[in-house]
């Protein structure tokens, strides 16, 4: 089973430096029907003014991953974490048993735009951590390249959970494949540009639930940058 989660459909929140799209139910956006998918819970587009940013807040109980698509991202936190996110630098921080941080647009003149993605861990209670780690876009042209797993396999940041987050930059009619596990589902997020995704057409924004496939295939049509999970 295949099925669209399109970008116009998502919740929206908007301030004086936040423009934000919610795919799944999120603060004061809530859709019973969409509400997370698997593990996934969170798959936020957030685009923030120069100078803008998220004050301090805490979390806890969750494995976030931060992906950059344009600008930059300062992260300070309370483990002592201070760090600028870039386009393909891969940020995981677990949340654990609590962890405050914050996260601004250093830049006075260039927006950041940029996806905050929730994942459930294994359980509740963990140690809270942090990893960054780049992927070269060289390394993830044509072909779907590992950024986050539960064993931190080719290089990629660790998930606190049976988990595999997979992102792609494809040009023009140029086309990946990946096999879904039996009794594993799917999901796929597009960055940027189209996408067909199992012969469905999607755009920017968009999302592909997938279930009971034994594989997905994604051809671009234009340039295309795709992330792509592998869920329980």
């Amino acid at each position: 089973m295949l099925k669209i989660r399109k970008s116009s459909e998502r919740g929206a929140s908007k301030t004086s430096w936040l423009d934000s799209r919610h795919t799944f139910s999120f603060n004061d956006y809530y859709d019973p029907d969409e509400s997370g998918f698997s593990v996934l819970r969170v798959i936020n587009e957030d685009r923030v003014a120069p100078a803008g940013g998220f004050a301090p807040h805490s979390h806890r109980d969750m494995e976030i991953f931060t992906w950059v698509i344009s600008g930059a991202l300062e992260h300070k936190d309370s483990l002592g974490n201070g760090s600028v996110i870039r386009p393909g630098d891969a940020q995981r921080m677990s949340a654990g048993v609590g962890v405050t941080h914050s996260e601004y647009n250093p830049s006075k003149q260039e927006p950041v735009h940029f996806l905050q993605i929730w994942i459930l861990p294994s359980r509740a209670g963990l140690a809270a951590g942090y990893e960054q780690r780049n992927f070269a876009e060289a390394d993830r042209r044509g072909r779907l390249k590992l950024l986050a797993s539960p064993d931190g396999a080719d290089q990629s940041v660790h998930l606190n959970q049976d988990a595999r987050l997979y992102g792609s930059t494809l040009a023009d009619r140029q086309s990946v494949s990946q096999a879904i596990g039996k009794g594993r589902r799917g999901y796929l997020h597009v960055v940027r540009g189209n996408v067909d995704g199992g012969g469905i057409k999607l755009g920017a924004g968009d999302g592909l639930k997938i279930e009971n496939e034994p594989k997905i295939d994604i051809a671009a049509a234009g340039d295309a940058e795709v992330l792509l999970f592998d869920l329980p």
